[in-house]
């Protein structure tokens, strides 16, 4: 039998008296369980025993390595610089002001408004949990041990495109379904934001509401990440169908030029819902709601320095006089450091290569960027909400 695939075998078991390699696919999570399969272990089915390989991984975490991309690497005949053509320039590396005019170029966030107001029927976490009672560390990196945190992203390739408002708000949603999940799931969630902008579900590549990312999620659903792929483009001249919001694609690759789009076809995917969704802003309420609940999105205004400058070692503080909502990140917990400072704990969507291994630390209480003034959050459910009193999982 001829080796023509290559899997990632993540271990073993018995079932029934009969035993099996646990393998992990990359055809997407509508296939198999979850993406995941198991073979017959012991008589090489499939050839699946004939060919491995593993290796172990260097420590370049602990004290950061980086990597100086050389004149020769940057230069290299073989490199893939074909991008899609956008006539939109980066604005510091964040979207734009709401002021900015959108004819010249510039990616408008804005304020997180809910088309019909908001769905809020169970009590809010500030009614339920005393500001005395909040842990001094809430931290969804690490709770009791367990990463719930789906991975970090960048919003900026193949090209720059000014989706933070998708990207934050896909991020919080899905961690709060890692969260449901209690870190037990076959993988972590992670949701799909390129569909969301396919779908203008708030807005596309030149900006949007983060709040419309929500009503998508409590109305239609939104799919895995594995489901399309990042391309940082809108879609041209129409609005998404079935196939720009999850599909599989089959053989033969597609020659030079051609998009091979003729051999995809759309796929039944799960749908990642919440059932409810709502605004809240404040010291107080986003403690109590990161500790109850889990990661929320919201709203900062990004300047120059804070993209150029940031190194993540530090607790970021800037003084902007008046602050205007340019960018959309996930606030992932909150801390206090040995000099009793405290700090929201942020994700951003700029690479691991930023900040602290894409994360960073603001100032919680005064020049933070406007971070506590426009947040949002959601109830994850994977049941399609039909009625006001069905908020719980």
């Amino acid at each position: 039998m001829e080796i023509v695939h290559d899997i990632s075998v993540v271990g073993y078991g018995e079932e029934n008296g009969s035993k099996y390699w646990l393998v992990r696919n990359s055809w997407g999570t509508h296939w198999g369980e979850e993406g995941f399969f198991r073979v017959c272990r012991g008589t090489n089915n499939i050839n699946i025993e004939s060919d491995c390989a593993w290796a172990t991984p260097k420590d370049t975490w602990t004290e950061k390595t980086w990597h100086q991309t050389t004149d020769a690497e940057k230069n290299d005949p073989n490199n893939d610089y074909t991008v899609y053509s956008f006539p939109q320039p980066t604005y510091n590396g964040a979207d734009a002001p709401k002021n900015e005019d959108p004819s010249n170029g510039g990616c408008r966030v804005e304020k997180a408004v809910f088309e019909g107001g908001e769905k809020k029927f169970s009590a809010h976490a500030w009614d339920q949990v005393a500001n005395g009672d909040l842990p001094a560390v809430v931290d969804w990196r690490d709770m009791d041990g367990v990463n719930y945190l789906s991975w970090n992203k960048n919003q900026h390739i193949p090209q720059y495109c000014g989706s933070c408002w998708a990207q934050g708000s896909t991020s919080a949603i899905a961690d709060r379904f890692n969260i449901l999940n209690k870190g037990l799931g076959m993988a972590p969630v992670g949701l799909d934001a390129q569909t969301i902008v396919n779908c203008q579900a708030g807005g596309s590549c030149d900006g949007g509401n983060p709040a419309g990312v929500y009503k998508y999620a409590h109305d239609i659903g939104i799919p895995h990440s594995s489901c399309e792929q990042y391309t940082a483009y809108n879609l041209v001249d129409r609005m998404c169908t079935d196939l720009d919001i999850c599909r599989d694609c089959t053989w033969p690759p597609p020659a030079e030029g051609e998009s091979g789009m003729e051999n995809c076809t759309p796929v039944e995917y799960e749908k990642y819902y919440v059932s409810e969704y709502y605004s809240l802003r404040g010291v107080d309420h986003m403690k109590a709601e990161l500790f109850a609940n889990g990661p929320i999105s919201c709203g900062i205004h990004a300047t120059e320095n804070f993209e150029t400058n940031y190194d993540g070692t530090t607790i970021y503080s800037e003084h902007v006089l008046f602050p205007m909502i340019n960018h959309e990140i996930s606030v992932i917990g909150y801390g206090i450091n040995e000099a009793g400072e405290e700090y929201w704990i942020g994700r951003n969507s700029w690479g691991t290569y930023w900040g602290d291994y894409g994360f960073f630390y603001m100032a919680m209480y005064k020049d933070n960027l406007g971070i506590t003034t426009d947040c949002v959050a959601g109830t994850p459910t994977y049941t399609k909400p039909n009625s006001e009193f069905e908020f719980t999982q």
